[in-house]
C-alpha cells in the first residue's frame, strides 16, 4: 500500500511563534485533506531561520546592539520542550492523524543550561505523543552566535504509524557518524531539515536517500530580503530578492527524485512512497547489514551520563 508524505513549503514569519503554530496546523490539516500521513516543515520553522546572521553587516561584531535586539527577539520566540508549543503541536498531530516533523528553536527554562538556545527537530506521531527529541550537533559557522550544541538524544529512528522515522538537520548531513547512527537505527523515512533545499543540499539529501536505502523528506522554506528584521542593518541584497528559496524534495531508496524540487511559491508538495521500494534496494546496498563490516570497524553513541 503506498504512503502519501508531504512537505509544507511556506514562509514562517521571523519571531512570530502564534503566527507560525496557526500555519503548521492550517498546512498540516490541508495535507491531511489530500490524504498525507506524514507532514514536515524545515529548519526552526519555529520561528523562522536566522539568514540575517549571513546576509545583515554587522551582527557577528562583538556588542553590535541590532544583533543583542534581534537575539533577544528570538529567544522570546524560542519554545520549551515541553511546554504550550509541543502540546499545541501533539494536539495538531493528534487531531490531523498525521506523523508531524517541525523544526524550531528551542530555548531551555531551568536546570543546567538556563537559557541556552537549540536548533532542534521534533517528531510527534500520529497520537500526538513527542517521539523524537533532536538537537543539532553543531551548530554551522555563524549559527553558533546563536544556539548550544546538542548531544546523542534523538540520533535514531523510532516507530510511528506510518514505519521507523528518523531525522537529522542541515549540515548534519555532512557528518558521517551521524549517518551511520540514523541507518543502523532502521530508518524507513528520513526527515532532512533544511532552511532552504539549494544544489548542494538536494545533493546531501540525495546521497543520504541512497546511502541510507530510505525515504528522505527534504524540507525547506521561503524568506525574502524584505522580512528580515528592521532592528539590523540593510542587507545588500535587493528587497524582492529570496534568501531562501525553498528547494524541498523527496526522494527515494534508489536515489530517484519522486516530487520537486519545488523552488520560490508556498505550497505543499505531495509524494506517494511504496515501502517496499526501501526491502528492494537493499539487495545490492544495506551500510547496516550485508554492506558493513563489525569486524573492522566499531561504532558507538555516547548518551549523556554514559561513561
Amino acid at each position: 500500500m503506498a504512503l502519501r508524505v508531504a512537505v509544507a513549503q511556506a514562509a514562517p514569519v521571523p519571531f512570530d511563534t502564534a503566527a507560525n503554530l496557526e500555519q503548521v496546523a492550517r498546512l498540516a490539516g490541508e495535507a491531511a485533506a489530500a490524504g498525507a500521513r506524514v507532514v514536515a516543515f524545515g529548519e526552526t520553522f519555529l520561528s523562522g531561520y536566522p539568514s540575517w546572521l549571513d546576509h545583515c553587516p554587522g551582527v557577528a561584531l562583538w556588542g553590535d546592539e541590532g544583533f543583542k535586539r534581534a537575539f533577544a527577539r528570538l529567544r522570546g520566540a524560542s519554545i520549551l520542550v515541553p511546554g504550550t508549543e509541543t502540546a499545541e503541536l501533539s494536539g495538531i498531530a493528534r487531531d490531523q492523524g498525521v506523523v508531524l516533523a517541525v523544526g524550531a528553536s528551542e530555548r531551555v527554562g531551568s536546570g543546567p543550561g538556563n537559557g541556552t538556545l537549540f536548533n532542534s527537530l521534533l517528531l510527534f506521531d500520529a497520537d500526538g505523543r513527542l517521539v523524537l527529541h533532536h538537537r543539532k550537533l553543531v551548530p554551522t559557522f555563524t549559527e553558533r552566535l546563536l544556539w548550544g550544541q546538542g548531544d546523542g538524544r534523538g540520533l535514531g529512528a523510532v516507530e510511528t504509524a506510518v514505519g521507523r522515522v528518523g531525522g537529522l538537520i542541515c549540515w548534519e548531513h555532512w557528518m558521517p557518524l551521524a549517518r551511520q547512527a540514523l541507518h543502523d537505527s532502521g530508518e524507513l523515512l528520513h526527515v532532512a531539515l533544511w532552511p532552504a533545499v539549494h544544489d548542494l543540499h538536494q545533493l546531501a539529501s540525495r546521497h543520504y536517500a541512497f546511502e541510507g536505502r530510505c525515504f528522505v523528506l527534504a524540507a525547506g522554506q521561503l524568506l525574502r530580503a524584505a522580512d528580515l528584521p528592521t532592528e539590523l542593518a540593510a542587507p545588500a541584497e535587493p528587497a524582492e530578492r529570496w534568501l531562501l528559496a525553498g528547494g524541498s524534495a523527496v526522494y527515494g531508496p534508489d536515489g530517484a527524485c519522486l516530487a520537486g524540487p519545488l523552488h520560490q511559491r508556498a505550497e505543499i508538495l505531495v509524494a506517494d512512497l511504496d515501502p517496499q521500494a526501501a526491502e528492494r534496494e537493499k539487495a545490492t546496498l544495506d551500510v547496516s547489514g550485508h554492506y558493513q563490516r563489525p569486524d573492522v570497524f566499531r561504532f558507538a553513541i555516547r548518551q549523556p551520563g554514559d561513561d
